[in-house]
């Protein structure tokens, strides 16, 4: 995703982080359905015989173990011995899974294109942006010449004032708090463009936190010994770079990079502070970056930032604005032009000559992720692709993968989950009516995107030559944040996508009270139109019901029926909730994935949350189609079918990444939540003393 959609949550893809997640949009809301489910990179091909989306229908039991003692080993005890982890991946689920499928078959039809000879438009752009990409020879021949330019420019940076021109020229519209609590970017600040928090009428420029080339501040600060090995790797990582763009005493160089990127992790906001959206709610003027913010012109600085023209922005993470300004005033300009340098070099990897991306993909696929092996050249190229035109390969895709049918099928299934919520929130005792009115609201003025976007994107500015891809990239990368700014000069449009339809994948948008469901993860075994009721209300309805549902999680419920950060509850429907949640919270933190390590209640909370409320709307909501058709088969059916949605295995660095940084816990915690419903204990004959087993007074019970 220009990092913005393999991102973020974390959305990485091997071998070049992406900040967030096939995304624009989540707070640290992490409102979207799975960070690793953003998936631009599938996994190796010779993992699919054994690795493979599995049919919806399939239950595949564990009868060695107990569902009440390991509810996820149970229901994916035959995949889960099956499945060996792609080598060229950090993890594998059914996600990775149906990734891979649908990207063969969408590189398939990229390939077909190049024998249209008629091609043209932006059908022509995909084909040409792709071959560019796989034109290795080309890329070898030209060596370092295209990154030259750049770093010509930035060595003719002679004092201060130029170095904040160059600051402001290097931001990019890549991350998305709303939507991603473990975005990074490289550039020193990020810039996400949206409605207000608090005027709906007009977008807003909002400033984040930026310029670390790990994924989080805890990489720089934490004093454990994996921690410390790694920030190791990545020094050495930086000296490689700069060595190989021709940069003489790399490692002397790499050092003091380092040390500034230190110096900024200790400026960054903390994961928790990223994901509280009111201790993000500052508006500054141009003059309060100026006195709040000593450092740096910020005059020029947006001026260079093509946001001249702006009088007021969001700050998200005012603690990095104002450390990262002190440290273009402190910092030596030299230091500064080596980390520029670098981080140029780092970012365009991918475009240079294989020693570059074998070097990049060394630091953050092995070191940092414990992927073995890097993806073969098509799966970066279509990687690279779907970031630069998203829309215009999910055009591709939907015309020949997305029967009409299914999605008039999926449109009945929201409209029945949607339902199935509000009687939920009618039957709350605890509930005033004040409160349950606005509720009402929210769900009323849902607005829920199915498949594909109401109007698509263009790419008419956007320039493609053939081969030429170190020059695709840039004016894409460039091409889509022009895009972003533009947003500036227009009304909000809540119906516009942040996903494209090829991603398997799922968003609650709280600012546009908007779901989007891609096409890609309406497909087995999240949807299968040969599937019972039973197994898709349990599979993609619990989907449907997640993210209907963080429109009233801890952090949703903060945004009214219009998309403004409004407190609408009573004071003591709030302290309910909250009392409410902690309980979750105390349950996910007694989960402890490795012995050093356990699970963050506090940082999923949001995630759980709507696991726990989709699922049980979607149960109503399946009882009730079902009606007096309804069995204890059919529960059983609905649950195995939740729990196969969350097949997952992943290497234990990676594993540990996640734990650390990302908003969604693992797989095998998430099928958990069925524990709290009462239905699941009587569908497969939970007892007490069975590990997952709680007394109905402990089921956590929030919606």
């Amino acid at each position: 995703m220009n990092a913005r959609y393999y991102n973020k949550t974390i959305t990485h893809q091997e071998g070049k982080y992406m900040k967030t997640s096939w995304t624009p949009v989540k707070t640290a809301i992490v409102l979207a359905l799975c960070g690793a489910a953003v998936v631009s990179m599938p996994g190796q091909a010779a993992g699919q015989a054994q690795a493979g989306a599995p049919k919806a229908e399939a239950t595949q039991a564990n009868a060695a173990v107990k569902p009440g003692d390991d509810f996820f080993a149970y229901a994916n005890g035959d995949w889960l011995a099956k499945t060996e982890i792609p080598a060229d991946r950090s993890s594998w689920s059914s996600m990775g899974a149906l990734a891979e499928e649908t990207n063969q078959r969408i590189v398939k039809m990229i390939e077909d294109l190049a024998n249209d000879k008629k091609l043209s438009g932006e059908a022509r752009k995909v084909s040409d942006y792709f071959r560019a990409y796989m034109n290795e020879s080309a890329i070898e021949g030209k060596g370092v010449a295209p990154l030259k330019p750049m770093l010509a420019k930035i060595d003719a940076i002679k004092d201060k004032a130029g170095l904040t021109r160059a600051l402001g020229e290097s931001i990019r519209a890549d991350v998305d708090p709303l939507n991603n609590t473990d975005f990074f970017t490289e550039n020193v600040f990020g810039l996400w463009v949206a409605q207000g928090l608090h005027d709906t009428s007009r977008h807003m420029p909002y400033i984040l936190q930026g310029g670390l080339g790990m994924p989080d501040r805890a990489y720089y600060l934490d004093n454990s010994e994996r921690m410390a090995g790694l920030r190791t790797k990545y020094q050495q990582h930086i000296a490689a770079m700069l060595k190989m763009a021709g940069y003489s005493d790399a490692e002397a160089r790499a050092a003091k990079v380092f040390a500034l990127e230190v110096d900024i992790a200790n400026a960054h906001g903390t994961r928790a502070d990223s994901a509280d959206v009111l201790k993000a709610d500052n508006t500054w003027t141009v003059k309060d970056f100026t006195s709040k913010a000593p450092g740096m012109d910020w005059n020029a600085f947006f001026k260079a930032a093509k946001l001249g023209d702006q009088q007021k922005f969001i700050v998200w993470h005012p603690s990095a604005v104002v450390g990262e300004a002190a440290l273009v005033n402190k910092v030596d300009l030299a230091t500064w032009k080596d980390y520029l340098a670098f981080h140029r070099v780092n970012q365009m990897a991918n475009v240079l000559p294989k020693a570059f991306a074998d070097q990049r993909f060394d630091f953050y696929g092995k070191s940092l992720s414990g992927t073995p092996q890097q993806s073969v050249r098509w799966k970066r190229a279509l990687g690279a692709t779907n970031e630069a035109m998203d829309e215009a390969v999910g055009k591709i895709y939907v015309a020949k993968y997305f029967p009409a049918e299914n999605k008039a099928r999926l449109q009945q299934m929201v409209s029945n989950i949607v339902d199935a919520f509000g009687k939920r929130v009618d039957k709350l005792d605890w509930m005033a009516p004040a409160t349950r009115a606005q509720a009402k609201e929210k769900l009323k003025t849902l607005y829920v995107g199915v498949g594909y976007p109401d109007k698509w994107k263009s790419y008419e500015g956007l320039k493609v030559v053939a081969d030429d891809a170190f020059g695709n990239a840039v004016r894409a990368d460039e091409f889509h944040t022009a895009q972003e700014i533009a947003k500036l000069h227009r009304k909000p449009d809540r119906t516009e996508w942040s996903m494209p339809p090829q991603l398997v994948n799922a968003v609650n948008l709280p600012l546009q009270n908007a779901l989007n469901f891609p096409a890609a993860i309406l497909q087995p075994p999240f949807f299968d139109p040969k599937a019972s009721d039973a197994t898709n209300y349990g599979a993609i309805g619990s989907v449907i019901g997640h993210e209907i549902s963080h429109s009233f999680d801890d952090q949703g419920a903060q945004f009214d029926a219009q998309g403004r950060l409004r407190d609408w509850w009573t004071k003591q429907d709030a302290e309910h909730f909250k009392t409410a949640s902690g309980k979750l919270v105390e349950q996910y933190n007694g989960y402890k994935p490795f012995p050093d390590l356990a699970i963050n209640g506090q940082l999923t909370l949001s995630e759980n949350l709507a696991d726990l409320a989709g699922l049980a709307a979607s149960y109503d909501a399946y009882k009730t189609a079902a009606g007096a058709k309804a069995t204890v088969e059919g529960d059983r059916q609905f649950f195995l079918g939740f729990a196969h949605s969350w097949r997952t295995k992943a290497r234990e660095a990676a594993e540990r990444r996640g734990i650390l940084t990302d908003g969604h816990a693992p797989g095998q915690y998430r099928a958990a939540t069925v524990r709290n419903l009462d239905a699941w204990y009587k569908a497969f004959d939970v007892q007490p003393g069975q590990k997952l087993y709680l007394a109905p007074e402990d089921r956590v019970r929030v919606w």
